[in-house]
């Protein structure tokens, strides 16, 4: 294919592959399935590999991430992004409205949306492309997120139908419930602390220096307010509806997440329906927002030095009720960590019966000062997870306070709390009952081993009756133990056994992240893998060389270390290696030789490839991978951001210092 051939390709399929995602992200109606999609979406990386020069920054391939962000600049907004004023009182709304009529001696609408308990954004699109993005930041002045919001795939990246030319159009980026929940299942499993709500999370996330995490969390966005348009748009109403056309997923009108009015009773209406109906959105509000709809009344109402008098938000008041605690009792996680529940009274809250409420670790227990049998204050707000928030001491009756424990509650071994540590451990690893049984339900999940036919209430059975205590020993299983077992039939024994014979060619990143190690989820199970290539290099790295792969810091590396120490994990670690599981990486295709013999070391952030990707390109072309600079060290490849140790180190030592596009001149 030569090179007008693969631009008019690139064109078609970035026009094809936009025009899909509208169908499936806004309007809801898909044309092709998800394989299609992606094989489309494969067909345009490839092509943008072969021919850079036609890349678009708006390309669908943006969408996955991979950018790396040395920082973000601040830049002035067009338009001050004000905040509004705000009121949890609805006579106050009536004062608003009454103040209103009297400004504006004619006929006066108003319309009625969420406001959404997210991250403001202001998206400026120029001849239908997106161009810029930018966080609220001071009001004045915001945050350039644009590679991160790129992303966001309800975000569209370029226009349709008679859009204008130059415009910003502003909402906000959330978390649905349905994300962060799985994001804090993700970082239970790795022994991470828990996301406190989707809002601080989402906040977090977007301002991410890779892209690629951006878009792993799928963040999501509703757009409303537009700015910079034509005198000949009526008002703010028609002009979302408007912005529907051109590809934007507005609120949506049927869903009542917009709407028109004319009348006070119309704005109460609105605001006592969703008291109620907010609880049962995949996302979270925080009050609703009330704004004259016609531009020019607008105009006339003007701006306080701090909001527009023109628009109001009724904050709901964070849902919380009283009950009576009953006991606290602790959890014991997989890896150890001890968390305590509050076991309540059942009582209605935010739309559900709510029995317990988690109390986190020991420091939220002695901040409370709780007692047995207080009437306490539970709260679920913007937290998915209820929690206690207080506790009514005027009608404390109880002179018993609550300690936590010294000792598991399960194998009743001394518990430890490390310096820095919110939590208690217990550091039984091998034989405490919840987390020998949860490490072997990690090891089998669909992320790890994905061993079909086994569930969590097999692996149950399989402890109680002494055939499984560690993951090892999965693999000893015989069709005539399995058969033994209570409803435990041919075909499901025989679906157990294939399915564990299977996960012995489970590739080694995998394998690793199976292993449970904590702080080591699947990206960093990922990271460890591609740097160090098999689980005998991996045991025997030392902290320097570990905290020198990308997104290990010391936290990791010491977890990683200290898993490698205890001579129980090496003893599995060697039975996993008899029973031929992967505890190698496959090396890829050589692309040449033309870095044989010369030991490259790669550090800080750039802009073309990632640190991994870089150290993979450096073994495809013959080259070795160094961790820290030696004699025999031939070149270091330096980024932005990189250690001044590693620089001046580099310097003494006589070693070639290329930047990444003297790389890049180098392999090819």
């Amino acid at each position: 294919m030569d090179s007008l051939q693969a631009k008019a390709e690139i064109d078609r399929l970035v026009q094809d592959l936009n025009r899909h995602n509208q169908l499936y992200y806004i309007q809801n109606a898909p044309e092709i399935s998800d394989y299609d999609f992606d094989q489309q979406l494969k067909q345009l990386e490839k092509l943008e590999r072969e021919f850079p020069e036609y890349v678009s920054e708006n390309s669908p391939t943006k969408r996955v991430g991979g950018d790396l962000t040395k920082k973000f600049e601040a830049v002035a907004h067009r338009y001050p992004m004000l905040s509004l004023s705000n009121t949890y009182s609805e006579e106050e709304i009536a004062e608003w409205e009454n103040r209103i009529k009297k400004s504006i001696d004619e006929s006066i609408e108003y319309v009625c949306e969420l406001k959404y308990d997210g991250v403001a954004i202001g998206i400026r699109y120029e001849g239908g492309q997106l161009t810029a993005a930018v966080t609220r930041g001071d009001g004045e002045k915001g945050e350039l997120v644009t590679t991160n919001v790129r992303t966001i795939r309800t975000v569209p990246l370029q226009l349709q139908n008679d859009f204008p030319s130059d415009f910003e159009i502003r909402g906000e980026i959330f978390m649905p419930h349905e994300q962060f929940e799985q994001l804090n299942k993700e970082r239970e499993e790795a022994g991470e602390a828990l996301y406190a709500n989707p809002r601080n999370t989402a906040s977090g996330t977007l301002k991410s220096l890779d892209s690629k995490v951006v878009a792993d969390r799928k963040l999501d966005c509703y757009l409303y307010g537009l700015y910079g348009l034509s005198t000949t748009e009526v008002g703010h109403y028609e002009s979302v509806l408007k912005a529907q056309n051109w590809g934007f997923r507005i609120p949506s009108p049927e869903k009542r997440f917009i709407e028109k009015t004319n009348s006070i009773q119309g704005i109460m209406d609105f605001i006592h329906f969703w008291n109620v109906e907010r609880h049962n959105l995949p996302f979270d509000i925080d009050g609703i927002v009330i704004k004259v709809n016609s531009y020019e009344q607008q105009r006339k109402l003007g701006f306080t030095a701090k909001s527009p008098r023109w628009a109001i938000a009724y904050k709901f008041k964070t849902s919380q009720v009283e009950t009576r605690l009953e006991a606290v009792t602790y959890q014991v996680g997989r890896t150890g960590a001890i968390t305590p529940v509050a076991n309540l009274v059942p009582v209605q809250l935010g739309g559900t019966t709510v029995k317990r409420a988690s109390l986190h670790n020991a420091d939220q227990i002695e901040k409370l000062n709780l007692h047995t049998g207080d009437i306490v204050q539970v709260e679920k707000g913007g937290e998915i997870i209820p929690k206690i928030v207080g506790v009514n001491v005027g009608q404390r009756q109880s002179l018993q306070k609550i300690q936590f424990i010294e000792a598991c509650p399960e194998c009743q071994t001394i518990l430890i709390r490390k310096d820095g540590e919110a939590q208690h451990y217990c550091p039984n690893e091998s034989s405490c009952p919840p987390q020998v049984k949860g490490k072997i339900a990690h090891f089998i999940s669909r992320k790890a081993m994905n061993i079909d036919g086994l569930g969590e209430e097999t692996i149950e059975v399989l402890y109680d009756k002494g055939l499984v205590q560690n993951i090892a020993d999965l693999y000893k299983l015989t069709f005539d133990q399995l058969l033994e077992l209570d409803r435990m039939g041919e075909k499901s024994a025989n679906n157990m056994l294939k399915g564990i014979e299977a996960s012995k060619n489970v590739p080694f990143e995998r394998v690793l992240f199976g292993l449970g190690i904590r702080f080591v989820g699947e990206t960093v199970a990922k990271k460890l893998a591609q740097s160090f290539g098999n689980m005998d290099a991996l045991s025997r790295a030392g902290y320097d060389e570990l905290i020198d792969v990308e997104e290990i810091g010391e936290k990791i590396a010491i977890s990683v270390q200290h898993y490698f120490q205890d001579s129980a994990n090496l003893a599995l670690i060697l039975s996993l290696k008899e029973f031929g599981l992967q505890f190698e990486a496959v090396k890829k295709e050589s692309v040449s030789n033309v870095l044989e013999g010369k030991v490259l070391v790669v550090s800080g952030t750039f802009e073309t490839f990632s640190r991994d990707e870089l150290k993979e390109l450096i073994e495809r072309n013959g080259g070795k991978v160094g961790s820290s600079v030696s004699s025999k060290t031939n070149y270091l490849v330096a980024g932005a951001n990189m250690g001044p140790a590693k620089l001046k180190t580099a310097t003494n030592l006589g070693v070639i210092i290329l930047s990444e596009d003297e790389f890049i001149k180098l392999i090819s």
